[in-house]
Order: C-alpha cells, then sequence, then structure tokens
C-alpha cells in the first residue's frame, strides 16, 4: 500500500501533471494546423482548376509559317497571241500538243524557261527545206529546238558567249551556239544563222526572243548543208568614149556649137534632103499637071 500511494503521489504531482498538459496541448495543435494546411492546399488546388475550366482563356497559338515566294503564272498561250506575229509557232505548238510541255517546264519547275519565237514570215521564207515533209516526232523535235529548258536573260548570254553547244529541251544532239557581239545575240544550228531581234518578255523565270529565221538542226535535216547564195555584183555602168568636138561636115562650113563632131554629122542627114511621105505625094501630083499644062499651051 506504501508503494501504491508513493506512485499516486508521483504522478500526481503537479509538476507532472503540468508537463503532461502541456505535452498535450502540443500534440492537438500540431493536429490541428496539419489539417487546416492539408484542407486550405486541396481546396486552392481544386479551385484553381475549376477557375481554369470555366474561364474562357485562349492557349497561345503558335506562330504563322512564312509565306512562299509568290511567283507570276505565265501564260504562253496569251503572251504569244497577244505579243506579235507569232501564230505559225503557237499552231505548231498546239498541234504537237506541246504547249502543256512547256507551261509545266515555265510553271511547274526552278529552272524556267527560255523560248525563240521565229515570225509568220520566217516559215513562209524556208525555200531549200519544207516543213510538211517532217513526221509528228520531227516537228516536235523542231519546236522543242527553240526551247532552252532554262531561264537566260540577255545579259546572261554574255557568260555561255563562246562556251560550246548548249542543250535544247529536245535533248541529244540538238543544241545550239550562242555569241554575244556587243550586246547582239547571235544564234547558229548549222543550218540557220540569225539573231535575237527583240525581247518578248524577260521576267524570271520565263525569256521570250523574237527570232527572224526557223532554227533547222542537223539531226533532222542533215549535215550537207547547202552553201549561202552568193551576193549579186554591184553592176557598173559601160565606159563610153566622149565625142570629140569639131567643125560640122555637112556644109562645109564650120560647126555652129560645141559637142557634135564628126561622127555625129555624118550620121545624121541633113535636114534639106529629107523628103517626108506627105511632100512626096504631093510632087507625084503636081508634076503631071504642069507637064500636061505645058503640052496643052
Amino acid at each position: 500500500m506504501q508503494e501504491f500511494e508513493e506512485f499516486i503521489q508521483e504522478k500526481m504531482n503537479p509538476t507532472n501533471i503540468f508537463i503532461k498538459i502541456c505535452t498535450f496541448l502540443l500534440l492537438c495543435s500540431t493536429l490541428a494546423y496539419g489539417q487546416a494546411g492539408y484542407g486550405a492546399t486541396t481546396d486552392s488546388v481544386y479551385g484553381s482548376s475549376l477557375a481554369i475550366l470555366s474561364s474562357p482563356t485562349t492557349l497561345p497559338l503558335s506562330p504563322a509559317p512564312a509565306p512562299s515566294p509568290d511567283y507570276e503564272y505565265v501564260n504562253l498561250t496569251g503572251l504569244l497571241t497577244v505579243a506579235g506575229p507569232f501564230s505559225t509557232f503557237l499552231k505548231y505548238l498546239e498541234t504537237t500538243k506541246l504547249i502543256e510541255t512547256l507551261q509545266a517546264q515555265a510553271n511547274d519547275t526552278d529552272e524556267g524557261i527560255t523560248l525563240f519565237v521565229p515570225k509568220n514570215n520566217a516559215f513562209s521564207n524556208l525555200k531549200k527545206v519544207s516543213l510538211s515533209n517532217l513526221t509528228s516526232d520531227q516537228l516536235k523535235q523542231l519546236c522543242l529546238f527553240h526551247v532552252l529548258p532554262h531561264y537566260y536573260s540577255l545579259s546572261d548570254f554574255k557568260n555561255i558567249s563562246g562556251s560550246g553547244p548548249i542543250n535544247t529541251l529536245a535533248g541529244g544532239s540538238y543544241t545550239l551556239n550562242f555569241t554575244d557581239d556587243s550586246g547582239t545575240v547571235h544564234i547558229g544550228s548549222g543550218w540557220t544563222k540569225t539573231v535575237v531581234s527583240s525581247s518578248v518578255h524577260d521576267k524570271d523565270p520565263v525569256a521570250i526572243y523574237e527570232v527572224n529565221q526557223v532554227l533547222l538542226p542537223e539531226a533532222i535535216f542533215g549535215t550537207d548543208i547547202p552553201p549561202p547564195a552568193p551576193t549579186p555584183a554591184p553592176m557598173v555602168a559601160p565606159d563610153i568614149a566622149p565625142v570629140a568636138d569639131g567643125p560640122e561636115v555637112a556644109d562645109g562650113g564650120k560647126g555652129k556649137g560645141k559637142g557634135k563632131g564628126v561622127a555625129a554629122n555624118s550620121s545624121t542627114p541633113s535636114s534639106s534632103y529629107r523628103i517626108t511621105g506627105r511632100n512626096a505625094w504631093m510632087w507625084a501630083v503636081i508634076v503631071p499637071l504642069f507637064v500636061g499644062l505645058i503640052v496643052v499651051l
């Protein structure tokens, strides 16, 4: 009993009781603070989430891609129709259905295109060859022989002048030679030697140049090229010796003026010896009348 009483006294000691009460209150306050903080955190998270979902906020847009370079579409048919007398060449392009091929080369490739377009009279002036005898494939090659599969400005021909044959859209041995002579572009194909007479359209990626002759390839017409027609010699006036001045001989007197020589006077009878047809008729009538009158008297 004594030990129990001592235990009770020890436990009921005011100091021990104070310490235990403080410890209890500290534990309770810690638990209460933790619960309050957890609830506040949860509510704030859910509240902010609901606010984001309910508010009509827009998401940031990604920057738009830069626009691609805008090339102007070139209508070759329209250009050749209104630019000059090119209806014959355009007719060949449409008949062979090559106009679509050239349109694709001009507008759908990075290389561009260069056309050498003969005028209508260049086709009508063809005398040594005839295009009517060509096959459909040869006519296509002839048309493509006038096209370079690359855009060349007039100034570009200075760089390729004399550099050798340049491939055309016809391919193979269908090549052209170019020479720049003080800004004048000369074109040679073996059969044809011509120049660029004017620029119809010159804007990347399409160049169209006018030429005075049809470009004839050796791959179609052969290498037996007829020599050019000789240049006619200039006409020379015949030399005429001047007539010597001298006196007239008809009357044995001196000449009345210069420039009338002996040869002139000897070939020209005097007017006193000229008998016209009218005077001869009059003499033929008057003389018999005169003779008859004498006889009567």
